[in-house]
């Protein structure tokens, strides 16, 4: 056991004792509708052609440091050059080498709250000065607030996500076309959600443009457990990025993986409109419930349930085996909760068990 003495003498650094990880609970139940996760396996001639694969990785060599091949058919599919493209373990540690390559101590980053919990977190992590801006009740954001953001703090990184999570908003292309006209930073779109949507900011990078459009495979791909994430931007952004990783942090397995998932495009598009259709489905379930329903755009809903406790609920969720993600202590998200779209069966399970928690007459929600 490490003594008190020794604890004092080997100290985290000052800025970082009042920081909290990032943890989602991990709760035993049949119906896990918690992490945005997609409900469905990869497609079995993936899982037999990764096993083919295996077999011919050199493991006493150290896979690719480039991920040339990864990115080369990344960027085949996106219709822009290989050395647009940047790939890493998942999305966060994109990110983290965002962070790292133009944050850090005496610079800036903004976000607009309420969002992705982790683009505050690593900026603070990395040293950086975070500053928020407020999105409106209805969780849009308006070109005012933009503005007043951009003209007080003048970030060298600034983010958005869209969809937005949690709240599952569509970032509306003028907020994007707003902050590329008014920063002098990098401006971060992140898009862990956009085929679930009906736009994308990649459209709009090009060499001029100081703009990066995170990716993930965690979700519509199907490969959450592989962790591979990427980013789309001019090329000399990428080339910082370069500089800044960890040599050979992505590993052969990971990149093999990602190059074959590329091959099952249409597989992957039949699934996205499968969870599109459930997304509404349940959306209007929702709605005949006394709960309000943010409108999504991603592959989970966000509401809040009227006149009970977002953590009440939650409880009596689980106890009815349905795990939803509790946001309602989350700055802005009082008595909100999110829920990921699963399977037919797992949505219906879920709007079942929320109408009983709901009509509770013992009142323990409230």
């Amino acid at each position: 056991m490490v003594t008190t003495d020794v604890h004092a003498r080997v100290a985290v650094r000052d800025d970082l004792r009042a920081l909290a990880g990032y943890h989602s609970a991990q709760v035993d139940v049949d119906v896990r509708l918690n992490t945005n996760e997609s409900p469905y396996p990869p497609p079995d001639s993936w899982r037999s052609e990764l096993a083919a694969e295996l077999a011919n990785i050199d493991w006493h060599r150290y896979p690719d440091r480039n991920a040339a091949e990864l990115r080369r058919a990344i960027a085949v599919w996106h219709g822009v050059e290989a050395a647009q493209v940047f790939a890493a373990n998942g999305s966060n540690e994109v990110l983290q080498t965002v962070l790292l390559a133009y944050a850090g101590a005496g610079r800036t980053v903004a976000t607009f709250e309420p969002t992705y919990q982790l683009h505050a977190h690593i900026a603070r992590l990395t040293g950086a000065t975070v500053v928020s801006g407020e999105r409106a009740p209805d969780f849009r954001l308006d070109v005012s607030e933009i503005d007043r953001i951009v003209d007080a703090c003048e970030p060298s990184v600034t983010f958005l996500c869209s969809p937005n999570n949690p709240t599952g908003l569509v970032e509306p292309r003028a907020n994007v076309d707003r902050l590329l006209s008014t920063s002098a930073g990098l401006v971060v779109v992140d898009e862990a959600y956009a085929q679930f949507a009906d736009w994308t900011a990649l459209d709009l990078v090009e060499e001029a443009v100081p703009l990066a459009v995170v990716r993930t495979f965690s979700k519509t791909w199907s490969m959450a457990a592989a962790r591979l994430g990427y980013l789309i931007a001019p090329s000399w952004v990428v080339a910082e990025l370069d500089e800044v990783v960890l040599p050979y942090h992505l590993d052969a397995v990971t990149q093999l993986a990602g190059r074959l998932a590329l091959r099952h495009i249409d597989e992957m598009g039949e699934r996205v409109a499968h969870i599109v259709a459930e997304r509404e489905r349940v959306a209007r379930n929702l709605g005949s419930l006394e709960v309000t329903v943010v409108p999504s755009g991603a592959n989970f809903i966000l509401f809040r349930a009227l006149d009970r406790r977002g953590d009440a609920v939650w409880q009596g969720l689980v106890e009815r085996g349905v795990l939803v993600r509790d946001c309602s202590s989350w700055r802005r998200l009082d008595g909100c909760l999110r829920v990921t779209i699963g399977t037919p069966d797992e949505n219906d399970r879920f709007l079942a068990a929320l109408a009983d928690v709901l009509a509770d007459a013992g009142g323990s929600a409230r």
